[in-house]
């Protein structure tokens, strides 16, 4: 347990570094462009290439190559037989994501077409600019693919500390954009697309930085990636048979975020931001947590599996549902009784007007209900795919999808945006369900009484903190939408209230004890 929270610390802080300038961007992001129109724009051209990364980059080709890199550094102690396969697999990777970044830049006008609102296609300039920030920001994709594979080659080496920090670099860049559209630009139409267009450049420079930051890294680490003649050896080829299922296995939340943009397209204007904005908030948690655990998990668990240690994997597993529930699900129960509260300080202001913070906070709370889920998804699926079964998450994912998009038609009539949200943290929450009981039915993965037992103690805890801020949030009247000042003093009330129950009442129930806390508070110093 210590070594996989020293893993997860190193990830998660940078990431946190990383999502509190994600934080800023937003803020100023809503306040420059507000919502609806060029920040709709804007939204769908920046969504495209990201929920590309997550989904094959970030998703299914780490998920594909972390485990066969791993076996062939078990192999050799000089790590030749990986470094080979490393070149021959960055060998066919760039030449592809060339083909497929050209192919998207052409058919571009096609791609926003089948996802923008009726709004935003009646709107002709204003669609015109969402397919030219596309195209500007999807070289983004390449980028990072090749920066996902140095990364990749980092994380199974067990230096997580390069690959969490290069995000920090796009949300720089992002802000740099937003900057400079501010002090050079006023409230008008014409202002805002300047804007959106350096926003559009700003992203794909942030790839180009990432890509070199990362590569400087793999570098000093012993690596030195060199560029051959495609080949399709025996061990890309046997990366290519892992690599399309995990797309599906891997990626499963980003393609629910495909789907949500056909639904999207059907709602009103405005409705793309708000999930945007929303989706800010739930990603903290999920990206602090979910991507570090999932990061630091899979070349553990691909290590224990090469040295066939069944008990060294089921523990490891154990470890990290504990440590997942621990940390999401008082995440998930604040931002739910709180989430108007919290968007209204953050994005109000400007152009985003108070009605526009309570609509994001409502969707924030349909997307939090399921933030445990999504991380827990993270956490068991790399037991698959350490043991290249690539098969059984698509098939899983598969379902949850299908479940998703009934749940869609169900929920949007009258719920509008939350319907969509809370549909897609129904759907993970099912999904979660099928990866267990396949785990626990293959004798991979049971959850022993005592984690069982100590996660009703987490739920009863953040059950406490619930009640605790559903009845402290309206003291602070309108402090949540008052100066500077006050939104500070405000949201560090309701932080500092909610702590205090959450890990009182853990301390109370035994979930969390000072032996605990001394050997945290060692292994930090």
């Amino acid at each position: 347990m210590s070594s996989l929270i020293k893993s997860v610390g190193t990830i998660g802080g940078l990431t946190m570094v990383s999502r509190i300038f994600g934080f800023a961007r937003d803020m100023l992001l809503s306040r420059i462009l507000g919502a609806g129109g060029v920040a709709d724009a804007w939204q769908l051209a920046f969504q495209l290439p990201n929920i590309f990364r997550r989904l094959f980059a970030e998703g299914a080709f780490a998920a594909a190559f972390i485990p066969l890199f791993n076996q062939r550094m078990t192999k050799e102690g000089d790590h030749s037989e990986a470094r080979a396969f490393a070149d021959a697999v960055l060998a066919v990777l760039i030449p592809t994501l060339i083909v497929f970044s050209a192919l998207l830049l052409i058919v571009m006008p096609w791609v926003m077409g089948l996802f923008a609102s009726g709004a935003l296609q009646a709107d002709g300039e204003t669609f015109d600019l969402a397919v030219l920030m596309a195209r500007i920001a999807f070289p983004y994709l390449a980028f990072m693919s090749v920066a996902t594979l140095f990364a990749a080659i980092l994380n199974s080496l067990s230096r997580f500390a390069a690959a969490a920090a290069a995000p920090i670099l796009l949300n720089i860049c992002l802000i740099g954009a937003l900057l400079l559209g501010l002090f050079t630009g006023d409230s008008s139409e014409a202002s805002k697309a300047a804007t959106g267009l350096y926003l559009a450049i700003s992203v794909s420079l942030s790839g180009l930085f990432q890509l070199g930051w990362l590569y400087y890294w793999v570098r000093r680490s012993g690596f030195r990636p060199a560029l051959r003649r495609p080949r399709l050896t025996a061990d890309v080829r046997e990366m290519g048979v892992l690599i399309l299922p995990a797309v599906f296995g891997a990626g499963v939340y980003q393609i629910s975020r495909f789907i949500d943009l056909f639904f999207i397209a059907t709602l009103p204007d405005k409705s793309i931001t708000y999930l945007a904005m929303a989706d800010r908030l739930n990603q903290l948690p999920l990206g602090i947590i979910g991507i570090a655990l999932g990061t630091a998990i899979l070349p553990a668990l691909s290590r224990f599996v090469a040295q066939d240690d069944r008990d060294g994997a089921a523990r490891l597993q154990s470890n990290a549902v504990e440590l997942a529930m621990l940390l999401t699900l008082p995440a998930a129960v604040a931002l739910f009784v709180a989430g108007p509260a919290i968007t209204s300080a953050f994005y109000v202001g400007g152009q985003y007007s108070f009605a526009d913070g309570l609509a994001t906070g409502a969707v924030v709370g349909g997307l939090v209900v399921g933030l445990p889920a999504y991380v827990l998804v993270k956490v068991l699926v790399p037991n698959f795919f350490a043991r290249k079964d690539t098969r059984t998450p698509v098939w899983t994912a598969a379902v949850s999808l299908a479940i998703n998009i009934a749940l869609n038609l169900l929920l949007i009539p009258p719920l509008g945006i939350v319907g969509l949200a809370l549909a897609g943290s129904i759907a993970a929450w099912c999904n979660v369900g099928m990866l267990y009981t396949i785990l626990h039915r293959k004798g991979l993965f049971r959850l022993s009484g005592r984690v069982a037992g100590r996660i009703a103690r987490i739920v009863l805890a953040a059950a406490a903190m619930a009640a605790a801020l559903y009845y402290a949030i309206p003291l602070a009247g309108d402090a949540f939408i008052g100066g500077v000042f006050e939104r500070v003093v405000a949201l560090g009330a309701l932080v500092a209230t909610g702590a205090i129950i959450f890990f009182g009442c853990a301390f109370l129930f035994g979930v969390v004890n000072r032996d605990t806390v001394g050997q945290l508070r060692r292994r930090k110093l």
